[in-house]
């Protein structure tokens, strides 16, 4: 059996004095990503967004060969599941670090989401630096929730770690918003009757339901604050299909 979590940065067993100027700086991006069998579901928009945070924060392309180089060292040949992190992380020679861990499955209870007034800076990025959104977690989930659900304006955003959609009896309404382009959520848009609308809050009990989605999968959301949704598991189920139908990449 493989021996995890493993780490290694730029393909090598992690040193002290690498892996310290990283945490120091707190600067930096990632992807998270789930493989299974040596494949991940939407590696190219995993890569695609790797390369686009590295030009924005460093100036610099971050090509995908590499990435997927790094990614394939780090798995050796006795990995094939397993939950993979990539994380650039530096100031001005940022490293990239593989973290191999094991693999992840979605909950298997829905979720109860507690709206904080929060939206995380530069939303656009998977970047370093996410206290505010696991400190309101850590909230929700001492208030007796499973998470936290981000807002803005009275304005749905995203979950904590995970894009959230809504059922409206035609399809699938995701909030139009400064979110995270979550890699799932791409996908799922591309294959499901979907579109973008705002989502004020005192109006969520308008939808029949809800599913948060990332890279672990999806599951539905059976409240939001005081707002109870029926969890339509048909409507899930299609979702679920859909999403388990989307081929892998290899890596």
């Amino acid at each position: 059996m493989p021996v995890l979590p493993r780490i290694e940065i730029e393909g090598r067993p992690p040193t002290a004095d690498q892996v310290v100027p990283g945490l120091l700086a707190n600067y930096g991006h990632f992807t998270a990503m789930q493989v299974r069998d040596r494949r991940v579901k939407g590696l190219h928009l995993h890569l695609r967004r790797l390369d686009q945070a590295n030009r924005e924060l460093y100036d610099a392309p971050l090509p995908g060969d590499r990435v997927r180089d790094l990614i394939s060292h780090a798995l050796a040949d006795d990995v094939r599941d397993a939950a993979v992190r990539v994380v650039v992380s530096g100031l001005d020679s940022p490293s990239v670090m593989v973290v191999v861990r094991p693999p992840v499955t979605s909950p298997a209870t829905p979720r109860r989401l507690m709206a904080v007034d929060y939206t995380r800076p530069l939303p656009h990025v998977k970047h370093l630096g996410g206290f505010g959104q696991r400190h309101h977690a850590r909230r929700a989930v001492r208030a007796g929730y499973d998470d936290a659900l981000l807002t803005g304006d009275g304005v749905v955003v995203e979950g904590s770690i995970a894009n959230i959609a809504f059922f409206d009896g035609d399809g699938v309404v995701w909030p139009r918003a400064d979110w995270l382009h979550g890699v799932t959520m791409q996908l799922l848009e591309r294959e499901l009757p979907s579109r973008r609308e705002p989502v004020r809050l005192a109006d969520v009990g308008r939808y029949r339901g809800a599913f948060l989605a990332n890279s672990i999968g999806v599951v539905a959301v059976s409240r939001i604050d005081d707002v109870e949704f029926t969890v339509d598991a048909e409507a899930l189920a299609r979702v679920q299909a859909v999403y388990d139908a989307i081929p892998a990449d290899p890596v």
